[in-house]
């Protein structure tokens, strides 16, 4: 079973292992790739796969798809902290979605004005030992809704 994630925000490919948090950075969560926001204001993060809203919290969302395998999204570094601030909702838990709907608008210039990290985790959930092939390579630039990681 192979599937397709999408960039759920416009931003620079980083390695999932220079994320400064050791959650995300030594795979605790599981495997994935980081985007690091290249564009200020505010922009919706869109869901990478179909599925059905799991959990949703303005600063993170997972989607879980119909075959199982999910996919975790969290915009920014320590944004629990905000309360809120600056993320809208666009939808509820156990709403269903399409790969590329909007979820949750923010903004990463808002986030970087509280001293926070704007980097965005995607961390692929629900898989043992997944094969992950990243589709733009690390330091390269991809467009939100593109096709990011191709998982098995």
């Amino acid at each position: 079973m192979t599937f397709e994630v999408l960039a759920p925000v416009t931003g620079r490919v980083a390695a999932m292992e220079d994320v400064a948090d050791p959650v995300f950075s030594q795979g605790l969560v599981g495997p994935g790739i980081a985007l690091v926001p290249d564009v200020d204001g505010p922009q919706d993060a869109v869901a990478p796969i179909a599925g059905r809203i799991l959990k949703l919290h303005p600063h993170a969302f997972v989607i879980v798809s119909e075959s199982g395998p999910g996919v975790l999204v969290h915009l920014g570094l320590d944004t629990v902290g905000l309360d809120g601030e600056g993320f809208t909702l666009l939808h509820a838990e156990n709403d269903t979605v399409d790969a590329g709907e909007p979820v949750i608008t923010w903004d990463p210039a808002a986030v970087r004005a509280h001293g926070l990290d704007a980097v965005v985790p995607v961390v692929v959930m629900n898989l043992t030992d997944p094969r992950i092939t990243v589709r733009t390579a690390v330091g390269e630039r991809t467009a939100r809704g593109r096709a990011l990681l191709d998982v098995d």
